[in-house]
Protein backbone atom coordinates (compact mmCIF):
# COMPACT_ATOMS: atom_id res chain seq x y z
CA UNK A 1 0.00 0.00 0.00
CA UNK A 2 2.66 2.53 1.10
CA UNK A 3 6.39 2.08 0.60
CA UNK A 4 9.32 4.36 1.38
CA UNK A 5 12.45 3.53 -0.64
CA UNK A 6 15.61 5.27 0.55
CA UNK A 7 13.61 8.41 1.34
CA UNK A 8 15.43 11.43 2.75
CA UNK A 9 14.38 15.02 3.29
CA UNK A 10 16.96 17.77 3.57
CA UNK A 11 15.73 21.29 4.30
CA UNK A 12 17.29 24.37 2.63
CA UNK A 13 19.24 25.11 5.82
CA UNK A 14 20.89 21.68 5.55
CA UNK A 15 18.97 20.00 8.37
CA UNK A 16 17.94 16.43 7.58
CA UNK A 17 14.35 15.77 8.62
CA UNK A 18 14.39 12.20 7.29
CA UNK A 19 17.41 10.00 6.63
CA UNK A 20 17.29 7.03 4.27
CA UNK A 21 13.84 5.77 5.29
CA UNK A 22 12.92 2.28 4.10
CA UNK A 23 9.47 1.29 5.26
CA UNK A 24 6.55 -0.72 3.89
CA UNK A 25 3.04 -0.31 5.30
CA UNK A 26 0.52 -3.00 4.44
CA UNK A 27 -3.14 -2.57 3.62
CA UNK A 28 -5.34 -2.38 6.72
CA UNK A 29 -2.46 -2.00 9.21
CA UNK A 30 -2.78 0.33 12.19
CA UNK A 31 0.77 1.63 12.62
CA UNK A 32 1.89 3.97 15.40
CA UNK A 33 5.03 6.10 15.07
CA UNK A 34 6.82 7.06 18.28
CA UNK A 35 9.89 9.11 19.09
CA UNK A 36 11.08 12.22 20.87
CA UNK A 37 10.38 15.77 19.81
CA UNK A 38 12.18 16.51 16.55
CA UNK A 39 12.59 12.83 15.69
CA UNK A 40 10.83 13.30 12.33
CA UNK A 41 7.44 11.78 13.15
CA UNK A 42 5.34 14.58 11.67
CA UNK A 43 7.69 14.94 8.72
CA UNK A 44 7.31 11.24 7.90
CA UNK A 45 3.53 11.24 8.12
CA UNK A 46 3.09 14.50 6.19
CA UNK A 47 5.29 13.28 3.35
CA UNK A 48 2.63 10.69 2.47
CA UNK A 49 0.19 13.37 1.30
CA UNK A 50 2.99 15.70 0.18
CA UNK A 51 2.40 18.36 2.82
CA UNK A 52 6.18 18.12 2.89
CA UNK A 53 8.20 16.78 -0.02
CA UNK A 54 11.20 14.47 0.45
CA UNK A 55 14.28 15.42 -1.53
CA UNK A 56 15.59 11.90 -2.27
CA UNK A 57 14.26 8.42 -2.89
CA UNK A 58 10.86 7.08 -3.90
CA UNK A 59 7.59 7.12 -1.98
CA UNK A 60 5.06 4.70 -3.44
CA UNK A 61 1.32 4.74 -2.83
CA UNK A 62 -0.49 1.97 -4.66
CA UNK A 63 2.65 1.39 -6.73
CA UNK A 64 2.94 5.02 -7.93
CA UNK A 65 5.82 7.30 -6.94
CA UNK A 66 3.97 10.26 -5.42
CA UNK A 67 7.15 12.37 -5.31
CA UNK A 68 6.71 12.93 -9.06
CA UNK A 69 3.07 14.02 -8.78
CA UNK A 70 2.01 17.40 -10.20
CA UNK A 71 -0.96 19.57 -9.20
CA UNK A 72 -3.83 17.45 -10.55
CA UNK A 73 -2.32 14.22 -9.23
CA UNK A 74 -1.68 15.87 -5.85
CA UNK A 75 -5.36 16.80 -5.52
CA UNK A 76 -6.29 13.17 -6.09
CA UNK A 77 -3.60 12.01 -3.65
CA UNK A 78 -4.95 14.26 -0.90
CA UNK A 79 -8.40 12.82 -1.44
CA UNK A 80 -7.02 9.29 -1.04
CA UNK A 81 -4.83 10.14 1.99
CA UNK A 82 -7.10 11.68 4.64
CA UNK A 83 -5.53 13.75 7.41
CA UNK A 84 -6.52 14.13 11.06
CA UNK A 85 -4.80 16.99 12.90
CA UNK A 86 -4.00 17.65 16.55
CA UNK A 87 -6.00 20.92 16.50
CA UNK A 88 -9.01 19.31 14.71
CA UNK A 89 -8.80 21.79 11.77
CA UNK A 90 -12.53 22.55 11.82
CA UNK A 91 -14.37 25.70 10.73
CA UNK A 92 -15.63 26.58 14.19
CA UNK A 93 -18.55 28.80 13.10
CA UNK A 94 -19.97 26.16 10.79
CA UNK A 95 -22.21 23.28 11.79
CA UNK A 96 -20.80 19.85 12.51
CA UNK A 97 -22.51 18.50 9.37
CA UNK A 98 -21.00 21.18 7.12
CA UNK A 99 -17.57 20.42 8.56
CA UNK A 100 -18.02 16.73 7.83
CA UNK A 101 -19.20 17.53 4.30
CA UNK A 102 -15.85 19.23 3.70
CA UNK A 103 -14.60 15.68 3.26
CA UNK A 104 -16.43 15.62 -0.09
CA UNK A 105 -14.52 18.62 -1.50
CA UNK A 106 -12.24 16.40 -3.55
CA UNK A 107 -15.28 14.67 -5.07
CA UNK A 108 -17.84 17.50 -5.38
CA UNK A 109 -15.75 20.52 -6.31
CA UNK A 110 -15.19 23.83 -4.51
CA UNK A 111 -18.06 25.86 -6.02
CA UNK A 112 -20.77 23.28 -5.39
CA UNK A 113 -19.40 22.77 -1.89
CA UNK A 114 -19.42 26.51 -1.15
CA UNK A 115 -23.04 26.69 -2.27
CA UNK A 116 -23.93 23.63 -0.20
CA UNK A 117 -25.03 21.70 -3.28
CA UNK A 118 -24.25 18.20 -2.10
CA UNK A 119 -25.90 15.05 -3.47
CA UNK A 120 -28.35 13.45 -1.04
CA UNK A 121 -26.22 10.30 -0.86
CA UNK A 122 -23.23 12.39 0.29
CA UNK A 123 -25.30 14.01 3.04
CA UNK A 124 -26.50 10.58 4.13
CA UNK A 125 -22.91 9.31 4.18
CA UNK A 126 -21.90 12.21 6.42
CA UNK A 127 -24.76 11.52 8.83
CA UNK A 128 -23.90 7.82 8.88
CA UNK A 129 -20.27 8.62 9.72
CA UNK A 130 -21.33 10.95 12.54
CA UNK A 131 -23.38 8.08 13.89
CA UNK A 132 -20.38 5.75 13.66
CA UNK A 133 -18.43 8.01 16.01
CA UNK A 134 -21.40 8.59 18.32
CA UNK A 135 -22.25 12.25 17.69
CA UNK A 136 -25.04 12.17 15.09
CA UNK A 137 -27.22 14.26 17.42
CA UNK A 138 -24.66 17.10 17.12
CA UNK A 139 -25.01 17.41 13.32
CA UNK A 140 -26.62 20.87 13.37
CA UNK A 141 -24.62 22.26 16.31
CA UNK A 142 -21.82 24.75 15.65
CA UNK A 143 -18.42 23.07 15.89
CA UNK A 144 -17.17 25.56 18.48
CA UNK A 145 -19.87 24.39 20.90
CA UNK A 146 -18.38 20.90 21.13
CA UNK A 147 -15.82 19.55 23.55
CA UNK A 148 -12.32 18.73 22.30
CA UNK A 149 -13.09 15.02 22.13
CA UNK A 150 -16.29 15.66 20.17
CA UNK A 151 -14.43 17.95 17.76
CA UNK A 152 -11.86 15.25 17.10
CA UNK A 153 -14.70 12.79 16.42
CA UNK A 154 -16.01 15.30 13.85
CA UNK A 155 -12.54 15.16 12.25
CA UNK A 156 -12.75 11.36 12.10
CA UNK A 157 -16.24 11.52 10.54
CA UNK A 158 -14.96 14.08 8.01
CA UNK A 159 -12.02 11.92 6.97
CA UNK A 160 -14.31 8.87 6.58
CA UNK A 161 -16.67 10.93 4.40
CA UNK A 162 -13.64 11.66 2.22
CA UNK A 163 -13.54 7.89 1.48
CA UNK A 164 -9.76 7.66 1.67
CA UNK A 165 -7.53 4.66 1.21
CA UNK A 166 -5.19 5.84 3.97
CA UNK A 167 -5.70 7.76 7.21
CA UNK A 168 -2.85 9.91 8.53
CA UNK A 169 -3.29 11.11 12.10
CA UNK A 170 -0.72 13.62 13.37
CA UNK A 171 -0.83 13.61 17.21
CA UNK A 172 -4.65 13.28 17.18
CA UNK A 173 -5.06 13.11 20.97
CA UNK A 174 -2.25 15.41 22.14
CA UNK A 175 -4.73 18.13 23.17
CA UNK A 176 -7.09 15.79 25.05
CA UNK A 177 -7.19 14.42 28.58
CA UNK A 178 -6.36 10.69 28.97
CA UNK A 179 -9.93 9.31 29.25
CA UNK A 180 -11.09 11.29 26.20
CA UNK A 181 -7.91 10.30 24.34
CA UNK A 182 -8.74 6.63 24.82
CA UNK A 183 -12.29 7.14 23.55
CA UNK A 184 -11.01 8.88 20.41
CA UNK A 185 -8.34 6.23 19.79
CA UNK A 186 -10.89 3.44 20.20
CA UNK A 187 -13.15 5.12 17.62
CA UNK A 188 -10.24 5.60 15.22
CA UNK A 189 -9.05 2.01 15.57
CA UNK A 190 -12.58 0.63 15.17
CA UNK A 191 -13.49 2.55 12.00
CA UNK A 192 -10.07 1.78 10.50
CA UNK A 193 -10.77 -1.92 11.08
CA UNK A 194 -14.33 -1.71 9.75
CA UNK A 195 -13.20 -0.03 6.51
CA UNK A 196 -9.87 -1.89 6.23
CA UNK A 197 -8.00 1.41 6.05
CA UNK A 198 -4.24 1.66 6.34
CA UNK A 199 -3.78 4.04 9.28
CA UNK A 200 -0.61 5.78 10.39
CA UNK A 201 -0.70 7.61 13.73
CA UNK A 202 1.89 9.75 15.50
CA UNK A 203 1.61 9.39 19.27
CA UNK A 204 3.67 10.58 22.21
CA UNK A 205 1.64 8.50 24.68
CA UNK A 206 3.65 5.28 25.08
CA UNK A 207 0.83 3.47 26.88
CA UNK A 208 -1.55 4.28 24.02
CA UNK A 209 0.96 3.19 21.41
CA UNK A 210 1.17 -0.18 23.15
CA UNK A 211 -2.60 -0.48 23.50
CA UNK A 212 -3.75 0.43 19.99
CA UNK A 213 -0.93 -0.29 17.53
CA UNK A 214 -0.66 -3.38 15.36
CA UNK A 215 2.91 -2.29 14.75
CA UNK A 216 5.34 0.26 16.18
CA UNK A 217 7.80 2.31 14.14
CA UNK A 218 10.37 4.17 16.23
CA UNK A 219 12.16 7.25 14.92
CA UNK A 220 15.21 9.03 16.29
CA UNK A 221 16.95 11.93 14.54
CA UNK A 222 15.09 11.25 11.30
CA UNK A 223 16.04 7.56 11.16
CA UNK A 224 14.06 4.39 11.83
CA UNK A 225 15.54 2.72 14.90
CA UNK A 226 12.76 0.16 15.43
CA UNK A 227 10.06 -1.44 13.30
CA UNK A 228 8.12 -4.41 14.58
CA UNK A 229 4.76 -5.90 15.59
CA UNK A 230 3.32 -4.87 18.93
CA UNK A 231 3.93 -8.31 20.47
CA UNK A 232 7.67 -7.74 20.03
CA UNK A 233 7.61 -4.39 21.86
CA UNK A 234 8.87 -4.10 25.45
CA UNK A 235 9.80 -1.23 27.78
CA UNK A 236 13.38 -1.72 26.62
CA UNK A 237 12.22 -1.13 23.02
CA UNK A 238 11.05 2.37 23.96
CA UNK A 239 14.31 3.06 25.79
CA UNK A 240 16.15 2.17 22.59
CA UNK A 241 13.86 4.38 20.50
CA UNK A 242 14.18 7.35 22.87
CA UNK A 243 17.87 6.78 23.48
CA UNK A 244 17.39 7.11 27.25
CA UNK A 245 15.43 5.63 30.17
CA UNK A 246 11.67 6.17 29.95
CA UNK A 247 10.31 8.95 32.17
CA UNK A 248 6.84 9.35 33.63
CA UNK A 249 5.99 12.15 31.18
CA UNK A 250 6.74 9.77 28.29
CA UNK A 251 4.10 7.39 29.58
CA UNK A 252 1.51 10.10 30.11
CA UNK A 253 2.32 12.16 27.04
CA UNK A 254 5.63 13.93 26.58
CA UNK A 255 6.93 16.37 23.99
CA UNK A 256 5.16 16.83 20.69
CA UNK A 257 6.91 16.64 17.37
Amino acid sequence: MIEFKNVSLTYPNGHQGLKNINLKLNEGEFVVIVGMSGAGKSTLIRSINRMVTPTEGELLLGGENILKFKEKQLRKLRTEAGMIFQNYNLVKRMSVLRNVMAGRLGHTGTLRSMLGLFPQEDLQMAMDNLERVGIKEKAYVRADQLSGGQQQRVSIARVLTQQPKVILADEPVASLDPPTSHKVMKDLKRVSREDNLTTLVNLHFIDMAQEYADRIVGLRDGEIVFDGPIDKVTDKTFEEIYGRPIKEEDLLGGDES
